[in-house]
């Protein structure tokens, strides 16, 4: 997972796309990155870290002009701990294009055999987003060659982008000299907005909270396949330009991922927390009584609206049982010293008072490895609970991601050919109840009748781009980016809008 922004200003953007991506840092903190463009000239400056740490006084003032666009990445591919594969990715024809992108490519592999042997270009990282550069590039130059450049050129060449190109991809690509283009793959699996502001500026992002936490008008999403060219002058065309586009949209972006405050696709993140919580309750109580529990308990931080709306159907008290510590800092390894694992102790503290003498249900986003989910209600038993039971808000996560969310291999979920029962010894809850695939859905669906499914295959397998193996799933698998304690700390737990079990 990624966050994107491009901006079209008539004024200078980059304290503007600075903003934006504080804004976004939920959804990445590997790596930042900013280009601007000034008098058809790329100013550019990226680096591993947090957008705080990449960005000094001295690398804003060189990031000169009225255009640019932005990337936070949290790698799913590629080498993690190469500088070269943060975003923004430049190439130099046709006319100059800077792009950044969220997604995965499930066939970059084969893209990249093929731009070295048939299109002759060459790629020079690990990243499936130096690839669909470069075969964006390289359509653009054949529609293009010795004309100057349209809209209708551009949409032309994102139509042969979408027949070469396979998984989920949100992309805002800046052209030198003439404009911001962005588009979404035809599922629209991963999002992407479009707003503007009240002196003309227009703005693209991954999510509408970017628009309104800088004072943007929340236009309107960008639809699965459409293409939008933003001229310099503020200008926007748009045509779509898949043949067969549906909008079904990841729906762990409404899970974890988002901001609560943020609106997806025509649905409030926060409003589909509460109806998870709400048909969460109705599986709850065919498996507890009610009268068993004495709190409802989040596990901070995105399970909180979900938690809320379930303590209110039971007619139970909510009661805040863990605080999270925001200022959790790397582990610093010293010669000699083996790496120390940082535990979920150094991430969560619980209010005591909460749990002794009661039976809790505490309330989880999602649960994935597992890991993260056992410590915690050992916590909750220290802490002198007399029963702990667990929900999630999300069914069972038993098949790995491909379409850009960094999700575990197979082996590595804890529900992963596994029933709930030998799940709940695991985690040594005295209970542990999930929502089903379904309900889910639903529930997230309520507010936008416009949504035809979802991208739900970490819950339910169902691959929708429909050419995902388990040939492929291996070799992704194989790509993925692994992580080392003596790195940052980037588990869900020490993410700024982060609960959940991401460890």
């Amino acid at each position: 997972m990624c966050g994107i922004v491009g901006v079209v200003s008539q004024s200078p953007v980059n304290q503007l796309i600075y903003d934006a991506l504080l804004l976004l840092q939920h959804r990445g903190q590997d790596a930042a990155g900013i280009v601007t463009q000034q008098d058809r000239k790329f100013f550019m400056h990226k680096a591993k870290g947090m957008v705080k740490d990449v960005f000094r006084t001295r690398n804003m003032r060189s990031l000169l002009g009225n255009s640019g666009l932005g990337q936070v990445r949290y790698p799913t591919a590629g080498n993690a701990f190469s500088e070269e594969e943060a975003q923004p990715f430049y190439v130099n024809a046709p006319f100059g294009l800077v792009l950044v992108h969220n997604g995965n490519l499930t066939n970059a592999k084969a893209l990249k055999a093929e731009l070295f042997h048939h299109d002759h270009r060459h790629i020079n990282t690990e990243s499936d987003s130096e690839v669909l550069l470069n075969v964006l590039a390289h359509e653009i130059e054949l529609g293009t060659r010795g004309l100057p450049l349209q809209p209708q050129d551009l949409f032309a060449a994102v139509a042969k982008v979408h027949k070469r190109i396979k998984g989920s991809y949100a992309v805002i690509c800046h052209i030198a000299g003439h404009g911001m283009l962005a588009f979404r793959d035809p599922f629209g699996i991963r999002p992407l907005c479009m707003g503007k502001g009240a002196d003309g500026t227009r703005m693209l992002a991954s999510e509408s909270v970017v628009l309104e936490g800088t004072g943007h008008l929340l236009e309107r999403d960008i639809a699965p396949g459409e293409a939008v060219f933003i001229s310099l002058d503020g200008q926007v065309y748009s045509q779509q330009c898949a043949e067969n586009p549906k909008l079904m949209p990841c729906v762990f972006e409404y899970v974890y991922l988002a901001r609560p405050d943020s609106v997806m696709d025509g649905v409030s993140v926060y409003q589909a927390r509460l109806n998870m919580g709400a048909t969460l309750a109705k599986r709850v109580i065919s498996t507890v009584p009610p009268t068993d529990i004495d709190a409802v308990i989040p596990i901070p931080e995105s399970s909180r609206p979900s938690a809320q709306q379930l303590a209110q159907m039971l007619g139970k008290p909510y009661r805040e049982g863990f605080v999270k510590n925001r200022y959790v800092g790397r582990t610093f390894i010293m010669p000699g010293q083996s790496v120390r694992k940082k535990s979920v102790r150094q991430k969560l503290n619980v209010i005591a008072s909460e749990f002794k003498g009661r039976n809790v249900l505490l309330v989880d986003d999602s649960i994935v490895r597992g890991t993260t989910s056992k410590e915690i209600v050992q916590m909750a038993r220290d802490a002198g609970a007399r029963k702990v039971y667990l929900a999630s808000a999300a069914p069972p996560v038993r098949y790995p991601n491909v379409y850009g969310i960094d999700m575990p291999t197979s082996n590595e979920l804890v529900a992963y050919n596994r029933s709930v029962e030998e799940i709940r010894a695991i985690i040594g809850c005295d209970a542990l109840i999930y929502q089903d695939v379904e309900p889910m859905k639903q529930a997230i669906a309520a507010a936008n009748p416009k949504l035809q499914g979802f991208d739900a295959s970490c819950f339910d397998g169902v691959y929708i781009t429909g050419d995902v193996t388990v040939d492929d799933i291996a070799a992704l698998n194989a790509a993925r980016v692994g992580g080392s304690e003596d790195d940052a700390d980037t588990s869900r737990l020490a993410l700024p809008n982060a609960g959940g079990d991401g460890a």
